[in-house]
C-alpha cells in the first residue's frame, strides 16, 4: 500500500466536490458503521450518510466499506450510468495515480480477463431473457395449482388425494420460488422497474412473501457468499457450526449451545423441515410488520386471500392452516437440500477481501446438468455461473460455463461439478467433520 498520497481536505459528505487523492491504506481506514468509503472504477465514494437509502439495502453496500466494489457493482446494477447519478454526489475523489486498481493481494489479471468475460458475455447477448421460457414457467405453475383445485373439488378430500395434492402444491411453491429468484435478480427484463413489479406478483401473490425481505437478505448473500457476519445464509444462531474456522474457534472457547458433534443427525429434524414454514415465515411477517412495508404486505395478503377462498369451502379453516403448513413442509425440504448442496460443503470463513472470481469459487459448485436437474434446482445447479454472473438468465447458464470452466483452469481455481446425490451427501458429510472439529477442539484445545 502507499504513504500518504496528495490528499485534500476532504469535501462534504454529499457535496459532490472532489477532495484529492488517496491510497488504498486510507480508503481501508473508512470501514466502520458510520464511516464507510469504497471504491468504483478507481473513484472513491463517501457513502456514510447514503448508505441507509440504498435501495438494495444498507448492509450489502456496507460489506464493501473499505474496499474496491467495481467487479460487484458490475454484477449486480444492469445500468451503470443510471446508477451513476446517486454516486456522483458522494464522490469525494480518486485513487493515487500510482496506486493499483485493484486492494489486497487480488489479481490483476485474473480480473482483467474476468472483466473481458463479462464483456463478451454481453455481446454474445447471454443477458437478454427468453420471454417463451419464463411464460411457461409461470404457466406450469399456475397449471399445477389449477390442478389441485379441480382434483380436490371433482374426487374429494380424501388422505390419498390430499397428500397427491399437498406434493403438487409444493412442487407449484417450489418451482414459484425459482421463478421470484429470476425477477429478483433483474434477469427478465430489461427494465428494472418490470422485474421488480412482476418479482412482487410471484413472490407475494403467488408465495404469500416480501419481495423487500428476499433482496435484502439474498444479496447480501451474492456480495459475501460463506463469509461470516456478512452472509445471512450461514448464520445459523449457533444451532450449527459450519466450516473448518468457525467448529475450532467455538471448541477452544468452550461453546456448546448443542452438542456439535451430533449436528449431522439433528439437522434432518431442525433445517429441512422447519426453515420455510417455522424460520422464514415469522421473519417474513415480522420484517414486514416491523419495518412497515405495507406495499409488500398487501402482495402477501392477497396470496393469503386467494388461499383461504379457495379451500377454506374444502377443508375448514383449520384444515386449510394444516394442509398449507404441511405444503410448506415439503417446500422446505426441496429448497434446503438444492440451496445448501451447492454452498454448505465449500469454505466458509471469515473475510478474505478476494476478487469476485476467486470468492465465488471458494464458495460455490455445481451440480451435473441434465433436463430434471435444471427444472429441480430452477437452474441452481449452474451455481458458480449464477454467482459470477447474478443478472444473467438462467437459461444461458449453460452457455457460458465452458468460458467460466476454461478460465478457472488457466488460473489453477478448483471449478467443481458433483451429481445430485452426491451434493447432498456432502451436505451431511460437512456437517459431520465440522462437528468432529469442534469436539476436537473443546476437548483438546
Amino acid at each position: 500500500m502507499g504513504g500518504g498520497g496528495q490528499q485534500t481536505e476532504p469535501a462534504e459528505p454529499g457535496s459532490g466536490k472532489t477532495a484529492g487523492v488517496y491510497t488504498w491504506e486510507e480508503v481501508q481506514k473508512h470501514r466502520n458503521r458510520n464511516d464507510q468509503w469504497l471504491v468504483v472504477n478507481r473513484k472513491v465514494y463517501n457513502i456514510s450518510q447514503w448508505v441507509k437509502r440504498h435501495p438494495g439495502g444498507s448492509r450489502v453496500i456496507g460489506h464493501y466499506a473499505g474496499e474496491d466494489a467495481t467487479e460487484v457493482f458490475a454484477a449486480f446494477h444492469p445500468d451503470q450510468k443510471f446508477v451513476q447519478k446517486f454516486l456522483k454526489p458522494l464522490l469525494i475523489g480518486e485513487l493515487v495515480a500510482a496506486e493499483p486498481n485493484q486492494d489486497g493481494n487480488k489479481s490483476a489479471e485474473l480480473i482483467d480477463e474476468f472483466d473481458r468475460l463479462r464483456e463478451q458475455t454481453e455481446k454474445r447477448g447471454l443477458f437478454q431473457a427468453q420471454p417463451l421460457f419464463f411464460c411457461l414457467h409461470l404457466g406450469h405453475i399456475v397449471l399445477l395449482e389449477a390442478l389441485v383445485f379441480l382434483l380436490l373439488s371433482h374426487w374429494g378430500t380424501s388422505w390419498t388425494m390430499t397428500l397427491l395434492c399437498s406434493v403438487l402444491l409444493a412442487t407449484a411453491q417450489s418451482q414459484a420460488g425459482w421463478l421470484q429468484h429470476d425477477f429478483g435478480h433483474l434477469s427478465v427484463f430489461k427494465k428494472s422497474k418490470w422485474n421488480h413489479l412482476v418479482h412482487k406478483f410471484v413472490i407475494g401473490h403467488l408465495k404469500g412473501a416480501s419481495a423487500n425481505w428476499w433482496n435484502h437478505r439474498h444479496f447480501q448473500h451474492h456480495a459475501k457468499p460463506n463469509i461470516f457476519k456478512k452472509d445471512p445464509d450461514i448464520n445459523m444462531m449457533d444451532i450449527f457450526v459450519l466450516g473448518n474456522t468457525q467448529p475450532v474457534e467455538y471448541g477452544i472457547k468452550k461453546i456448546k449451545h448443542y452438542p456439535y458433534n451430533y449436528q449431522h443427525q439433528y439437522f434432518f429434524l431442525v433445517a429441512p423441515p422447519l426453515l420455510i414454514p417455522v424460520f422464514y415465515n415469522y421473519n417474513i411477517m415480522k420484517t414486514m410488520f416491523t419495518r412497515r412495508d405495507w406495499v409488500d404486505l398487501a402482495w402477501a395478503s392477497t396470496y393469503y386471500i386467494r388461499y383461504f377462498y379457495c379451500f377454506v369451502p374444502l377443508y375448514g379453516v383449520f384444515g386449510s392452516l394444516a394442509l398449507m403448513m404441511f405444503v410448506r413442509f415439503l417446500e422446505s425440504h426441496w429448497f434446503v437440500w438444492v440451496t445448501q448442496m451447492s454452498h454448505l460443503p465449500k469454505e466458509i470463513d471469515h473475510e478474505k477481501r478476494q476478487d469476485w472470481l476467486t470468492m465465488q469459487l471458494q464458495a460455490t459448485c455445481n451440480i451435473e446438468q441434465s433436463f430434471f436437474n435444471d427444472w429441480f434446482s430452477g437452474h441452481l445447479n449452474f451455481q458458480i455461473e449464477h454467482h459470477l454472473f447474478p443478472r444473467m438468465p438462467r437459461h444461458n447458464y449453460q452457455l457460458v460455463a465452458p468460458q467460466v470452466r476454461e478460465l478457472c483452469e488457466k488460473h489453477g481455481i478448483p471449478y467443481e461439478t458433483k451429481t445430485l446425490w452426491q451434493g447432498m451427501v456432502d451436505v451431511v458429510r460437512s456437517l459431520k467433520t465440522s462437528g468432529e472439529m469442534w469436539l476436537d477442539a473443546y476437548l483438546h484445545k
